[in-house]
């Protein structure tokens, strides 16, 4: 029953996740909802407030001691965590020669490494009920990778990798894992993108080798997103379901996006598929050396005459 089962949302205050902290404190599920300490307010502007079986906590995910207080708090007061929705994410846009190691490892930390450390402390409780949920928002990019995206896909194929072995594990206790795959969404997620400084110069200044990529790859998936009829209620609902269903898929696609490119994986032999996406790419042909590409800017006029 709804009211026995105890709820935690990763990245609750923004996008998908605030979309499940309102449809979720409606219902009778006791619910932690949590964000960075900084976001916290989000919450008052959407009048999403406490009550006795909601609550509002900070948590940097990245933070090991707020990671252990919040869970030793839903163990003492309610009985263990029931269901884990693991939403908090970030983004790096950045060609793979543009991302230093420790900007790869902020990316990994935050999409990978947390949600997967937040896993091993629920675990125990879960296996000593026999049950559980464990549902993480993963994206199309843990399945396919683009230009400029190097280290979130990274991070998202790590989850999902680990997700999968995760599913064989857990299953003797009868625990669900599940990964929900969205595509493109309709939100302002696009201008969340954090840049590393060479990505951000290299947008930028025309000479830069790979100018040409962050100039068309940014307009590219702004467009594509903002045209999606996919948006964070959609994706939301798709979670909500996911979490009542009885028996639940590994992996469940959240938009129409995510079902096309995962038949094409399916159906199309992989050096086909490279190919076709790899024409796809916007303005493609002026990348790299091409001549088309345009490597610095016209001299000013002359108005002497």
């Amino acid at each position: 029953m709804e009211s026995e089962q105890t709820v935690l949302i990763t990245g609750a205050s923004a996008g998908i996740g605030l979309a499940m902290a309102r449809a979720l404190s409606k219902t009778t599920y006791r619910v932690f909802l949590t964000a960075r300490q900084s976001s916290l307010a989000r919450f008052d502007v959407h009048a999403i407030g406490e009550s006795n079986h909601v609550r509002i906590r900070p948590l940097d995910v990245t933070k090991a001691e707020e990671r252990d207080a919040l869970i030793a708090e839903a163990e003492r007061d309610w009985g263990g965590i029931d269901i884990l929705i693991n939403n908090a994410g970030v983004s790096y846009r950045a060609v793979v020669e543009h991302v230093e190691e420790h900007e790869r490892l902020a990316q990994m930390d935050v999409n990978f490494r947390s949600p997967m450390e937040l896993i091993r402390l629920v675990l125990p409780g879960m296996r000593a009920k026999r049950a559980g949920r464990i549902i993480t928002v993963s994206s199309v990019g843990g399945m396919m990778a683009m230009p400029t995206m190097a280290a979130y896909s990274a991070s998202k194929f790590a989850l999902e990798g680990a997700h999968e072995a995760l599913w064989y594990e857990v299953q003797p206790w009868g625990i669900r894992v599940s990964l929900v795959q969205p595509g493109f969404v309709d939100s302002d997620g696009f201008q969340k993108v954090r840049y590393t400084p060479k990505s951000g110069r290299s947008e930028h200044e025309l000479a830069e080798p790979y100018h040409e990529h962050y100039v068309n790859m940014t307009p590219f998936i702004e467009k594509i997103m903002k045209s999606s009829r996919a948006t964070p209620e959609s994706v939301a609902n798709v979670v909500l379901k996911t979490m009542r269903r009885k028996r639940p898929p590994l992996r469940v696609p959240a938009t129409l996006d995510a079902v096309g490119f995962s038949v094409l994986r399916r159906i199309l032999p992989r050096s086909t598929y490279h190919w076709l996406l790899y024409r796809m790419l916007p303005r493609v042909d002026t990348w790299g050396p091409s001549p088309k590409r345009v490597t610095s800017l016209p001299p000013p006029s002359d108005d002497s005459d």
